[in-house]
């Protein structure tokens, strides 16, 4: 009971002078709940605005027929307000189309092969420029044009045939979704929230990780920390707790934040068979939730003290740390994988199965087997990183900074080379 008092004074201390500092306070809390609703609105505000110019300009197109077949899409064509039908000029169009001067080069002509036989058949050939966003817009446009000329074609020579109405039409494809306005928002987010959880841990811990450590020994105040009138562990356990508290803080600032946000920033992206999404976290998922927020920044907090207690300046801790952030990361590459689940060898991979375990609480498909295995895994990854801290700590170099090397050097030199010497 003692050493717990020490570490919660310590713990206390420790957080207050984090608190302090400026720079940890925007990186590790605002951050978090500001940046990525911030990064969503001017993410979905710049598509709505491409989508508006994209709408607004004319199509210039260059129009080369061959026949008189032609003639009915054509005037159809100078009907849509959305084309402006150039005449073929005395250069190649296909060249003018290449430098951007016109859009698109539709050719029209009898049609090819057995459809040659046909009175009135008629080809098309769209030729566009894919580096260029009119004239991939002019293709997509010419492209609807085009099918509903088809339609009406084939229609047409149905009913010549004495085949009208639902006779026509005797293939039809009707879908029908049965997920609710909530499972499908459910759905959504647990597509996109669990990245972002990730990041934001990483974020959390990552300042106050390098203040704790490399911090303390640029403003000449570790020797004095651990130099108080209680054992060094104590010490090390409060400034884990705070690291581990700043990571745990700005996950769920950031889910709440997201989540609150999430409908009013996707909203104008939402059509009328959207209208029933919801976009809310269901109550169910929220101890989940909770406790893998704990699990991943506890994880985190171990990992990036671990790395900056190596530095001796704030510089040196921020480099020390970055390959781990970036590791951290990596599931995102997971996340991403159409259909992937949260398997029990998945369950085992730190890191990957508490983005998993968000995403499946989130969506409602959570099984109790590996949610249970994951949290297992990541407590025994925990009590690794804790466990090689505590050798670590061993080292009197270590503890005071003066050891010039890394983690994986120290390992190195003073574990695996004493080991292999050892009679």
């Amino acid at each position: 009971m003692r050493s717990l008092a020490h570490v919660g004074i310590l713990y206390g201390r420790e957080m207050r002078a984090a608190l302090r500092e400026r720079s940890i306070v925007v990186n590790s809390i605002l951050i978090p709940i500001t940046l990525y609703p911030f990064m969503m609105w001017a993410m979905v505000t710049g598509l709505t605005l491409v989508q508006g110019q994209t709408e607004g300009f004319v199509s210039r197109v260059a129009v080369i027929t061959r026949g008189d077949a032609a003639d009915g899409v054509v005037r159809e064509l100078r009907r849509d307000e959305r084309f402006e039908i150039l005449p073929p000029g005395r250069d190649d169009p296909q060249a003018a189309a290449r430098r951007g001067e016109i859009d698109a080069v539709l050719e029209l002509g009898p049609g090819v092969g057995d459809a040659a036989l046909v009175a009135g058949s008629l080809s098309a050939r769209v030729t566009f420029n894919g580096s260029r966003e009119r004239s991939r817009t002019a293709r997509e446009r010419l492209d609807e044009v085009l099918r509903a000329q088809h339609e009406q074609a084939l229609s047409r020579l149905a009913a010549d045939r004495g085949v009208e109405g639902t006779i026509w039409h005797r293939f039809s494809v009707l879908t029908r979704n049965l997920a609710t306005g909530e499972e499908m928002g459910a759905f959504l987010l647990g597509l996109m929230l669990p990245l972002f959880f990730l990041v934001m841990v990483a974020v959390g811990c990552f300042y106050p990780a390098v203040d704790a450590t490399a911090g303390e020994r640029e403003r000449n105040t570790w020797e004095t920390t651990m130099s108080l009138a209680t054992p060094r562990i104590h010490v090390v356990a409060a400034k884990y707790l705070v690291v581990a508290s700043f990571g745990f803080l700005a996950g769920i600032a950031n889910l709440t934040a997201m989540t609150l946000s999430m409908g009013a920033i996707l909203k104008p992206l939402l059509g009328p068979e959207d209208a029933g999404l919801a976009l809310s976290i269901p109550l169910g998922a929220l101890p989940v939730l909770a406790g893998a927020a704990l699990l991943l920044a506890a994880f985190v907090a171990a990992g990036m003290l671990l790395f900056a207690s190596f530095a001796r300046t704030f510089k040196e801790g921020q480099a020390m740390i970055t390959p781990f952030y970036m590791l951290i990361l990596l599931p995102a590459v997971f996340l991403a994988v159409p259909g992937i689940e949260l398997s029990l060898p998945l369950a085992l991979i730190p890191v990957v199965n508490v983005a998993l375990l968000i995403r499946e609480a989130i969506a409602g498909t959570l099984q109790w087997q590996p949610a249970v295995v994951s949290a297992l895994s990541s407590a025994a990854a925990i009590a690794l990183c804790v466990r090689v801290g505590a050798l670590a700590l061993r080292f009197e170099d270590v503890v005071i900074g003066s050891y010039g090397g890394s983690l994986g050097r120290l390992v190195k030199q003073r574990f695996l080379q004493r080991g292999r010497s050892a009679p």
